[in-house]
C-alpha cells in the first residue's frame, strides 16, 4: 500500500458500532487515504475541522435523533466548502435533506452498499478537490447587501465565496476559515475598509492575507490613503463579471 496523501481526511460518521463503517474506513485507508471514524457527537466533529475533506454519513432508522449533529456538520461543510456522501434509504435520505441542502450532498448510496462504487466516488472527489484542484476561498466584506450577494453569485461557481457584512463578521469569519483573498469594500458604518485591513495586518493570523479594495471612488487621494496598507489592487464596484473574473484569475495565477 502506498503512503497516505497530504491531502487531509475523510471522515466517516456514524451513529453507533457498525461492521460496514468500519470496513469503509479500511477500505479507503487501504486506498491510500486518511480516513477515521465517530460516532456523531458534535465534539468529536469539531476535533476534526481543521482536516476534513469529505465527510461520509452512515445514516440509520434513528436519523431524527441526529438533528443537531445534522445541522453541525451541514454548517461545517459549507464553512469549508466541503461535501458530504449520504448512505441509508430514501427514508433516512429524505430526512438528511431536511437539515443538509441538497448542493452540499456529494453523492447519495442506498443499502445494500456497493462498496467498489463508493470508493471510486471519493477517489475521485478527492482528486478534483483537494491540492492544487482545490477552490480559492474569496471572502466578500461589504455592507451593502444587494452588491455582495451580486458578486457571490458572479464568483460561486469558480470560487467558494464566504461572505461578511461588516469587519467584525469579517474577523470572526477569519478565526474559523481560511480564505485565500478578502474582497473588502473601502466605505463602511463603524469601522471602514482601511480600519479593517489595520486590523488584519496586524494579527499575525491575518496579515498574510492579501486584500482587494472594493469602492465607488477612483480618486487619487482614497487610492494613496491605504497604500501604505498594503492592498493587493484597489477596484471600482462598477466593475463587471468577466473583468472581475479576470483580474482574480490573473491574481491567483501569479501566486503559483
Amino acid at each position: 500500500m502506498e503512503g497516505k496523501t497530504e491531502t487531509g481526511e475523510v471522515l466517516v460518521v456514524c451513529r453507533t458500532e457498525s461492521f460496514l463503517a468500519k470496513s469503509i474506513v479500511s477500505k479507503i485507508q487501504s486506498e491510500g487515504m486518511s480516513a477515521d471514524i465517530i460516532h456523531g457527537d458534535i465534539r468529536d466533529i469539531d476535533r476534526h475541522r481543521e482536516r476534513v475533506e469529505l465527510i461520509v454519513l452512515f445514516m440509520d432508522e434513528e436519523i431524527e435523533d441526529m438533528t443537531e449533529s445534522l445541522v453541525y456538520l451541514k454548517d461545517m461543510a459549507g464553512d469549508l466548502d466541503r461535501r458530504i456522501i449520504l448512505i441509508g434509504d430514501s427514508t433516512e435520505y429524505k430526512t438528511a435533506l431536511q437539515s443538509i441542502p441538497e448542493q452540499l450532498v456529494e453523492a447519495w448510496f442506498e443499502r445494500p452498499l456497493i462498496m467498489d462504487d463508493l470508493i471510486k466516488c471519493i477517489q475521485k472527489y478527492m482528486a478534483d478537490n483537494t491540492g492544487e484542484k482545490r477552490k480559492k476561498t474569496v471572502l466578500i466584506v461589504d455592507d451593502d447587501i444587494t452588491y455582495m450577494r451580486t458578486v457571490y453569485e458572479w464568483l460561486k461557481d469558480k470560487y467558494h465565496v464566504g461572505m461578511a457584512a461588516s469587519g467584525l463578521q469579517a474577523i470572526s469569519y477569519l478565526a474559523k476559515n481560511k480564505a485565500d483573498l478578502v474582497l473588502l469594500d473601502y466605505e463602511m458604518p463603524i469601522a471602514n475598509g482601511p480600519q479593517v485591513l489595520s486590523m488584519l495586518k496586524s494579527d499575525s493570523q491575518t496579515d498574510s492575507i492579501p486584500v482587494m479594495f472594493l469602492t465607488g471612488h477612483g480618486d487619487r487621494e482614497s487610492v494613496l490613503s491605504v497604500v501604505g496598507l498594503s492592498p493587493v489592487d484597489y477596484l471600482l464596484k462598477t466593475i463587471k463579471k468577466e473583468e472581475l473574473i479576470n483580474k482574480l484569475d490573473v491574481f491567483f495565477a501569479g501566486r503559483k
